[in-house]
C-alpha cells in the first residue's frame, strides 16, 4: 500500500452520520483503515452498519453513540476505542452546531450552543484523542472548519463563524503543543458542499449562484472534502502540520 492509503490505521470519525462523516466511513475503510464511527444519534440511525461490517470485516468498524459536548462521553469513546482496537492513529472531527440568526436577534443560549457544539467539542475530542495517540506512538488530528470561519464573513452566522475561526486557531495551537509527541494537527476548510440527496432538491438559483461564485462552477461533494482529510491522516502528509487546507472550488478568491 502507498503512503496515501490508511492501511491499518485506527481512525475516529465524529459526526459520523452526517453527510461528510457518513461518506468518510466507507472511503476510509476502502483505504484500509479501521474505523471507530461516532455520533450523537443512536445506532438505529445507522441501518447499514452490519452490512458494512460484513463487507469490510466486523473487526474493522465499530459504532459508538456519544455527545461530544460532554467531557465524560468523549472520554468514554476513547476508552471504547482503546478497549476494542488498543490504539488510535487519527481523528476526523465533524461535529458542529449552527444557530442561524443576526447578532441583534441571536440569544445567548443560541450563541453558547454554537460555541459549545462547534469549538468546545473540538477541544474535547482533540484533548482526549491526543492522549490515546501519545500512547499509540503519535498520530494525526484533522478538524473540519469552514470558509465562513475566517475567509468570508456572512450575515446570520456569528456563533458558527466565530466558533469555526476558533477551530482553526485551536488546531494551530494543538500542532505546536503536540509536535514533540509525534502528533500532527491540520484542518480542512470546506466551502459549499452537498450530498446527492440534497442536490436533488436544490433550486436552479443555487446552481446559478455556484456557477458565478466558484471557479469550478459548482458545489463540492462530501468525498471531495474527505479525500483531503484522508491525505492529512495518511503518511503522505508526514511533513504537514498546522495547516488549513481550503476545499472550496475557488469560492471567495
Amino acid at each position: 500500500m502507498g503512503s496515501l492509503q490508511l492501511q491499518d490505521k485506527v481512525i475516529l470519525i465524529t459526526g459520523a452520520l452526517g453527510a461528510a462523516g457518513r461518506a468518510a466511513i466507507e472511503l476510509f475503510l476502502d483505504k484500509g483503515a479501521l474505523v471507530a464511527a461516532s455520533d450523537i444519534k443512536t445506532v438505529e440511525h445507522f441501518p447499514d452498519l452490519e452490512d458494512l461490517q460484513k463487507q469490510y470485516g466486523s473487526n474493522r468498524l465499530i459504532y459508538v453513540e456519544a455527545d461530544f459536548m460532554k467531557e465524560d462521553q468523549v472520554k468514554a469513546v476513547m476508552a471504547q476505542i482503546n478497549k476494542y482496537f488498543g490504539r488510535l492513529n487519527g481523528s476526523y472531527h465533524n461535529v458542529y452546531i449552527n444557530a442561524w440568526g443576526d447578532i441583534a436577534n441571536l440569544s445567548l443560549e443560541e450563541w453558547e450552543a454554537s460555541i459549545t457544539g462547534t469549538l468546545t467539542s473540538t477541544f474535547l475530542v482533540c484533548k482526549y484523542a491526543a492522549e490515546l495517540m501519545i500512547a499509540s506512538g503519535g498520530g494525526s488530528i484533522v478538524n473540519v472548519s469552514s470558509i465562513l470561519g475566517g475567509k468570508i464573513a456572512m450575515s446570520h452566522n456569528a456563533g458558527y463563524g466565530a466558533a469555526k475561526a476558533g477551530v482553526e486557531h485551536l488546531t494551530r495551537i494543538i500542532a505546536v503543543e503536540y509536535a514533540e509527541h509525534g502528533i500532527r494537527a491540520n484542518a480542512v476548510v470546506p466551502g459549499d458542499f452537498k450530498n446527492e440527496q440534497v442536490y436533488a432538491t436544490m433550486s436552479q438559483e443555487h446552481f446559478d449562484t455556484m456557477k458565478k461564485t466558484t471557479l469550478i462552477g459548482r458545489s463540492g461533494t462530501p468525498n471531495e472534502i474527505n479525500e483531503v482529510a484522508a491525505f492529512l491522516l495518511s503518511d503522505a502528509a508526514s511533513y504537514v502540520t498546522g495547516s488549513m487546507y481550503p476545499v472550496n472550488g475557488g469560492l471567495g478568491i
